[in-house]
């Protein structure tokens, strides 16, 4: 437990009673450490959001344990909630207010010092200076997100809870997000806990992930470690003059394979790869294109996701 600023221990949660009971979370254990940003993906319904509302607060467990560092949430719920917060595209605020309102009005219930200076450099960070006067119902989503974010950070938090943060955001914003939660990471130490769909976004972003299914944790490791788990690599190969020739090895050395006219896929070990080409070369198969496509952490989670709903 030391050093780390969230235990969760063999949390459960019920809805409803036999025979018609639901278990959106079932004995779900793990941690995250002081500067640690921890992935929680899932497919929707794995008990993500439920797992999220427990870590505020929002909702009571069924059974299990909450420990913001060290210390029990249900005992110490004030407290923590002064070194905590929270970020979801899903989440609203109240519409017909500013956006310097709002943020005056949270900077107040989190006691900020200095409060006009922190929202200052908040929004310049999260680059919506221009939107302090517009109301909220008047944002695009993606200023709408950014405004969730700022005011997320308002309260200098040691861990934050960030629910899809970047899917309203265009490409260049979401990149600038992403920094800013890097540069929190590394300078100031900031915990978090980041749920997103965009699996190359985790890769990026999460030093660890933990896979929920069912409300279980079906995997857990680096985003890395998780990805090398599988062995396959796809090769797509352009193979104009020697098409004919191609096909007749794929099908001698009986290697499956995709063709769209001259484009072919193949599905090969990692490890016998550089086998393959040289195959090819022997065999004075030549190629316009090639493209060697090791898999990555989607591939895994699609897989694992697959084998675990076949398995349930």
């Amino acid at each position: 437990m030391e050093n780390n600023v969230l235990d969760v221990k063999k949390l459960s949660k019920k809805f409803g009673s036999p025979p018609n009971e639901f278990i959106a979370l079932d004995n779900v254990s793990f941690s995250i450490k002081d500067g640690e940003i921890l992935g929680l993906l899932g497919p929707n319904g794995a008990g993500k959001t439920t797992t999220i509302q427990m870590l505020l607060g929002v909702m009571d467990p069924s059974f299990g344990e909450i420990n913001y560092f060290g210390k029990n949430f249900k005992k110490n719920r004030e407290e923590t909630l002064k070194k905590i917060n929270f970020s979801s595209t899903y989440i609203s605020l109240p519409w017909s207010l500013t956006v310097s309102e709002i943020l005056e009005i949270f900077a107040r219930l989190y006691e900020i010092p200095d409060r006009k200076r922190r929202v200052e450099k908040l929004l310049n960070d999260f680059e919506i200076e221009s939107l302090k006067k517009k109301q909220f119902y008047m944002l695009s989503a993606g200023e709408k997100t950014r405004l969730l974010l700022t005011k997320a950070f308002l309260n200098y938090p040691r861990i934050i809870l960030l629910d899809e943060p970047t899917a309203s955001l265009d490409v260049e914003i979401a990149v600038k997000v992403r920094k800013f939660l890097k540069i929190q990471q590394r300078e100031y130490k900031v915990s978090m806990l980041f749920t997103s769909h965009n699996m190359s976004e985790v890769e990026e972003m999460c030093d660890r992930v933990i896979i929920l299914n069912h409300g279980k944790i079906i995997a857990e490791d680096t985003p890395e470690n998780l990805a090398n788990t599988i062995s396959d690599t796809e090769v797509e190969l352009l193979i104009k003059k020697d098409a004919q020739k191609a096909i007749a090895l794929f099908k001698k050395i009986e290697i499956p394979f995709e063709q769209d006219r001259f484009s072919f896929k193949i599905i090969i070990d990692e490890k016998r790869v550089a086998e393959f080409l040289i195959l090819l070369a022997e065999e004075k198969i030549g190629y316009e294109e090639i493209s060697i496509n090791k898999s990555d952490l989607e591939d895994y989670f699609m897989q694992t996701i697959e084998r675990n709903n076949y398995n349930v």
